[in-house]
């Protein structure tokens, strides 16, 4: 195994949340709010330099695993241990190397998971060389490794460990999920009180940690619990179980009327800014992008309103694709589950500058909105459809979290946003059949101008068919690429 040639030579371990600040104090800026804020060199995830090896390395990457080895054996390396999951057999111990000079990292991703669980060996480890002069990051399934090279983004050390989880996950007949937790408790149509779990999917940058991380200006006896913001593994009875404790957020325009539980935690002394602009006076500018437009604030789950001590859900009764596009996609749309199956398949939305900055706006597809999955990505969509299937309670939706209409269109706003998912906790929704997709539009939403998001608005009635025809042959295109999916989930675009 790996693991046991991992050497170093000086190991520092078991040091505490203030001692790995200490450490990181020569690279800390002191926040107007008294919190610690720090900038990399590398500020977004090295999608193009990442690669998954499920089989035996080539020569160039084990050569690069070999000098690696090599190298962290003449180094003093930070060792920290910590567990995602909650309890019993959802728990994974996580064990991270990085080179000393790098504290900040340990300090930052230390406050990400749980405190160690008593195991002796760790489920996962990752090896972290910031100051290597080549960018690479080598993810080894079998050996539940990965070597980061040439990168200091803290996101990279997140995203390493959440990936591996849900590869751990799938092996144990589980699905890893690129996506968000909460509950909702709302009144229905009679007036009964309900909770209702739901699951929030979407590529960085969309909006996904935005709504989750909402209360949808609920009062009294309703009200929202949120548990996760990034990751969970869904089990076949429904439930979502959570990995992190606390929360890694995107920063970019950041604003207290909008997003006010999101604004007062990232503005507590307790969290701890990655790549935010901050004035040598110590104010914090959100609105700012010269450093970089992804920002990002580690946040305590206990500077967030609406959270408690649980992170799983008990059961995902509504499940959300956040989509970003701006063309003729309305702002929900409600599937069957055969569709649900097709678009976690299709994944759409644009790039964003958490991914990929040089192509931050252009359309993409990624398959669950899940640029982490390990494996092949047609068995996530066959065991996400059996899930489906097996649930028909469950209500799958897509939203749409960019305009209608082109750039000249209607910008749908967050406020948009958390009011229609509240209306879908609900069930306030009237809904009738596209007649190009076969899926539910709504014609009516409490407190939302729908005539606004009306596509013929913006588009002549030929230049809208065209959009549909154009977006039917993309999709048609994408989907062919997993022949081994049921028939019925392969025409749902027809």
């Amino acid at each position: 195994m790996i693991n046991e040639l991992i050497k170093p030579r000086q190991i520092i371990k078991g040091l505490s949340k203030s001692e790995l600040r200490k450490l990181a104090e020569k690279d800390e800026i002191v926040t107007e709010f008294g919190s610690a804020a720090y900038i990399s060199n590398i500020r977004s995830r090295s999608a193009k330099f990442t690669e998954i090896i499920e089989n035996a390395p080539t020569p160039i990457q084990q050569q690069f695993i070999d000098r690696g080895l090599e190298y962290v054996a003449k180094k003093r390396m930070i060792m920290v241990e910590r567990t995602m999951g909650q309890s019993g057999e959802t728990q994974f111990l996580c064990r991270y190397y990085i080179t000393k000079d790098y504290a900040r990292n340990a300090f930052m991703w230390h406050e990400m998971l749980f405190e160690p669980n008593g195991k002796d060996q760790p489920d996962m480890t990752v090896v972290s060389i910031p100051e290597w002069p080549e960018r690479k990051v080598l993810v080894l399934p079998t050996e539940h490794t990965t070597f980061v090279f040439g990168s200091d983004y803290v996101g990279e050390i997140k995203k390493a460990f959440l990936r591996m989880g849900m590869y751990l996950a799938k092996q144990r007949g589980w699905l890893g999920l690129h996506a968000g937790s909460k509950i909702i408790r709302t009144r229905d149509k009679t007036q009964k009180l309900m909770n209702k779990g739901i699951l929030l999917f979407g590529l960085s940058g969309t909006g996904k940690t935005t709504l989750t991380c909402h209360n949808h200006f609920l009062t009294g006896d309703e009200g929202v619990i949120i548990k996760q913001d990034d990751v969970v593994f869904m089990k076949p009875d429904g439930s979502a179980i959570g990995t992190e404790n606390n929360f890694y957020m995107k920063t970019e325009g950041l604003r207290p009327k909008a997003e006010p539980l999101l604004y007062k935690a990232v503005t507590s002394p307790n969290a701890i800014l990655e790549n935010v602009f901050v004035e040598e006076d110590g104010k914090v500018d959100f609105q700012n992008y010269l450093l970089t437009s992804n920002g990002r604030a580690v946040v305590m789950r206990r500077d967030m309103d609406y959270t408690d001590d649980k992170i799983d859900l008990p059961y995902a009764n509504i499940l959300i694709f956040i989509y970003r596009r701006n063309d003729i996609i309305p702002p929900v749309t409600k599937l069957a589950p055969e569709q649900g199956a097709a678009f976690f398949m299709l994944g759409e939305s644009v790039e964003t500058s958490a991914g990929d900055p040089s192509q931050a706006g252009k359309s993409k597809r990624v398959v669950g909105t899940n640029p982490f999955i390990i494996g092949p990505e047609v068995e996530e969509g066959k065991r996400f459809y059996e899930i489906l299937k097996q649930h028909p309670d469950m209500e799958v939706y897509v939203m749409n979290t960019g305009r209608v209409g082109g750039e000249n269109g209607e910008k749908i706003t967050v406020r948009d946003s958390v009011e229609i998912i509240k209306q879908i906790a609900r069930g306030s929704i009237k809904w009738q059949v596209d007649p190009d997709w076969h899926y539910l539009i709504p014609v009516e939403i409490p407190n939302i101008n729908l005539e606004l998001f009306n596509p013929l608005n913006y588009y002549t009635e030929e230049e809208y068919k065209s959009h549909v025809l154009n977006l039917k042959t993309e999709r048609k295109q994408w989907l062919s690429k997993f022949s081994d999916l049921p028939l019925e989930v392969l025409d749902t675009i027809d």
